[in-house]
């Protein structure tokens, strides 16, 4: 068993379903805390400076009066890829777009190149550094998508590397297919017919061979259009896949208002949403995971956070990790910029990278808050405030990661 004591503030939101409204900052907040863990579960919680019963012959960690928190998950990345894209800074500063990029053969179809040229090992090692990284930030569980391969060896190939890394990285990993990410050259000019080819070839073997837990598409001008992206989202439905939708990124296509319409689990993005996608995903509590830091790297808006929140829209915050338009795994910067960009309260963010965003990777029974019966994920701050996660910019300020119950000094 495992006792945390000392604990000057935890903080955490509170059940297994997301939390939307004013509900997204009702946090609880127990002073003088400890919490007692056995198995890599918790067990139970006391505060004002009492310990929990039966914790007298338990392995004992002093927060020393320390800002205790869930384990933060980060609900969207792309970190298995083959190359880098820094030769395409100096072209955006020129004034090139993220689109242009793309249709000139650049941005994702640049590392499709690579990615199908690394051999699965090489892709693995690669990630699995990025995953230590994150672990550093405090991230306790991660989504990862595919969507660099774009072909039926490629895309396996990406998603066995992620269940590969959910067996031997410290995190819990959860696999999305994101096939329909962009056309390939093979299907240039013919969307139609890559939508066909990867239900028809590519997604009865990610599921026959149970790679993906979610199945997602990219909603955009010269990518996938509404009428595209449903198709392949109701295959995906049909065979088990629940579903998620980079949506609204750049144009307002209508992608919100898809994810509302099927149920979509989470919209991803959101940039340039309009009314009508933020009431669709209020009626039908999808998760809208946000991405602050792709906004700054690429000098976009800042998605309209505040009024998602205001409409009863479940407001997750991720990195977006990739090569081209966020490469950070910094989650912990998301935050800041969720305080400082979206206008988000300290506890609105918190529920943003724990509860709200375990519940965009269907793990919200099992992760997102510290409560007894949830798994023993939890971080140990170099603050006692909560404000101070916001509100420092630049320093990492997780101490001690805390996964399964088993303790980790970050370096």
């Amino acid at each position: 068993m495992l006792l945390i004591k000392n604990i000057g503030l935890l903080a955490t939101p509170q059940g297994n379903t997301v939390r939307c409204g004013a509900e997204q900052g009702a946090i609880a907040k127990h002073a003088d805390a400890s919490v007692l863990i056995d198995n890599g579960t918790i067990v139970s919680i006391a505060e004002n400076g009492e310990l929990p019963e039966g914790s007298e012959n338990a392995e004992v960690l002093d927060a020393g009066g320390a800002l205790v928190t869930p384990g933060l998950v980060d609900a969207h990345t792309h970190l298995v890829f083959g190359g880098w894209r820094a030769h395409e800074v100096p072209l955006k500063i020129a004034g090139a777009s993220y689109l242009d990029i793309l249709n000139a053969g650049g941005g994702i179809l640049n590392t499709l190149v690579n990615t199908r040229k690394d051999s699965e090992d090489e892709l693995f090692e690669r990630s699995m550094g990025f995953l230590e990284e994150e672990f550093n930030f405090g991230v306790t569980s991660i989504e990862v998508k595919s969507g660099y391969g774009l072909n039926k060896e490629a895309e396996l190939k990406q998603l066995r590397v992620i269940r590969r890394l959910d067996k031997e990285a410290k995190q819990d990993v959860v696999s999305t297919f994101l096939g329909a990410h962009a056309i390939p050259d093979e299907f240039k000019g013919d969307p139609d017919g890559y939508i066909d080819y990867l239900i028809a070839e590519v997604l009865p073997v990610v599921v026959e061979e149970k790679l993906a837990d979610f199945c997602d598409v990219f909603t955009e001008s010269s990518v996938f259009n509404v009428e595209q992206s449903r198709r392949i989202l109701l295959a995906a439905q049909k065979l088990g896949l629940p579903s998620k939708i980079h949506a609204d990124e750049i144009d307002p296509l209508g992608g919100s208002e898809l994810a509302g319409e099927i149920g979509a689990v989470s919209a991803e993005h959101l940039i340039a949403t309009r009314d009508s996608g933020i009431e669709a995903m209020a009626r039908s509590k999808t998760v809208a995971c946000l991405l602050p830091q792709t906004s700054l790297y690429l000098g976009k808006p800042f998605a309209r956070a505040r009024d998602m929140v205001n409409a009863g829209v479940p407001v997750a915050i991720a990195t977006d990790f990739n090569p081209g338009s966020c490469p950070s795994l910094n989650l912990q910067l998301s935050m800041n910029l969720g305080y400082l960009r979206y206008r988000l309260y300290p506890e609105e963010v918190l529920t943003a990278v724990t509860l709200n965003a375990a519940c965009a990777i269907g793990m919200g029974e099992k992760v997102g808050s510290v409560e007894p019966g949830k798994q023993a994920d939890l971080v140990v701050w170099n603050t006692n405030e909560l404000p101070m996660l916001c509100y420092r910019m630049g320093s990492n300020q997780a101490k001690t990661v805390i996964k399964k119950g088993k303790i980790y000094e970050t370096h």
